[in-house]
């Protein structure tokens, strides 16, 4: 027990102190060097001046969309103004320009039948089946129309028939979008407008290469960017996306935060898909006859749709996350150390030399005899001859 005790007293009350080797290895030296200029590159070129780890950086950005369409078009032998063919209207950052409308004017509360060919019937039996269909313009009652050879429906009627050919409205390309788009990056109080303060907007049409700053975008530019079919577009609708971003870098000139434009075709995984093509909604004008009877009229619209969406970055000097990373940096570099020293304890052919001169340990009956040695040997301590600039290395050498 006692032995036991003296013996974890002794390992915990000792001091280590590290020996400097030198070894003079030509390859040895090259893979500490190369090791070392590999950390160096990466914190000097990615951490510092690509992922600019001398910033701090916000992204909880608060952020405002206001739309506004303009432009005229034919539908339906009839002008289409924004009122007409924008939903909703109020301006917000979605939005859908309506391309194709089918009218089913006149419809009333009663019992109709149905329009659809899944619908087909010969006797009631054949829309029993049918009982609780989503499917349906209306409730299915589960008796068939035989003189028109589908099932009886309870609803607004007559059903829609959304199979009649009506032409889209191609002057929508032609239209333009104003969208007016303010951001605040909150951490630095920054806050900044997608339109240049010094010039006029009014006559500017969007172009990424004559001018990349101008908030009003033609829709045909706009879909030639994201490679529209525009006649199918026209027809079954589609959903668009536009991403403005910001990267702010807030160390310069508060002018240069400007944002990017770029435009993407969101729906374009459904494209190959047999059900859920193109974007299309319902909605119905509500009238009343002179004996107080509801009817209305149903409009089933073809739309595209836009999505405007935020975001952004902004960046700003800080001196806390510099020192952490230069310091991060600076011990990074002894990972060159590490290395050599695994290869030269375990890879190389004279590693149990090296871990003899690396490694030695000194007990204290040790320094009581070095001090009673003849001078000249190897654990001798001469009084008065030890100097400040003795750096206690021991220099190993190797053939080149």
């Amino acid at each position: 027990m006692t032995s036991a005790l003296c013996s974890c007293l002794t390992s915990i009350l000792t001091y280590e102190t590290y020996k400097s080797v030198v070894v003079r290895s030509w390859p040895l030296g090259i893979v500490y060097r190369l090791m070392q200029l590999i950390i160096i590159s990466y914190f000097v070129g990615y951490v510092f001046l690509y992922e600019r780890a001398y910033q701090v950086a916000d992204t909880a950005t608060e952020s405002s969309v206001i739309t506004k369409v303009k432009g005229f078009g034919r539908l339906n032998n009839a002008v289409m103004d924004v009122a007409d063919y924008i939903y909703p209207p109020q301006g917000e950052g979605v939005f859908s320009i309506i391309t194709k409308i089918i009218k089913t004017d006149n419809q009333f509360q009663g019992r109709c039948s149905e329009t659809e060919k899944e619908f087909n019937c010969s006797t009631n039996a054949d829309c029993l089946q049918h009982l609780g269909s989503v499917q349906a313009d209306g409730i299915i009652t589960g008796a068939c129309n035989t003189s028109a050879g589908y099932c009886e429906i309870e609803g607004w009627c007559p059903a829609e028939d959304d199979k009649v050919d009506i032409k889209p409205m191609p002057e929508f390309v032609n239209f333009t979008i104003y969208i007016k788009n303010t951001i605040r990056f909150p951490r630095f109080n920054v806050s900044r407008e997608n339109f240049p303060s010094t010039k006029s907007i009014k006559n500017c049409t969007y172009d990424k290469n004559t001018d990349p700053f101008c908030p009003i975008f033609r829709v045909g530019y706009i879909l030639d960017e994201t490679q529209q079919n525009v006649t199918l577009l026209a027809d079954k609708g589609g959903e668009i996306g536009i991403n403005i971003e910001w990267r702010c870098n807030l160390d310069h000139n508060v002018n240069s935060c400007v944002p990017t434009y770029s435009f993407s075709k969101l729906d374009a995984p459904f494209q190959n898909a047999n059900l859920s093509k193109g974007y299309n909604f319902r909605f119905a004008k509500y009238y009343k006859t002179e004996d107080g009877t509801d009817y209305r009229c149903l409009h089933k619209a073809f739309a595209v749709r836009f999505d405007v969406m935020v975001t952004g970055i902004a960046r700003k000097f800080s001196l806390i996350p510099t020192v952490i990373n230069v310091i991060t940096a600076v011990t990074s570099v002894g990972m060159g150390t590490v290395l050599c020293d695994l290869i030269l304890l375990h890879c190389s052919k004279g590693a149990q030399y090296y871990k003899e001169k690396k490694f030695e340990e000194v007990s204290e009956e040790q320094i009581h005899e070095s001090l009673t040695l003849k001078p000249g040997s190897q654990l001798s301590i001469r009084r008065g001859n030890s100097s400040c600039n003795d750096s206690g290395a021991v220099s190993l050498s190797t053939n080149c």
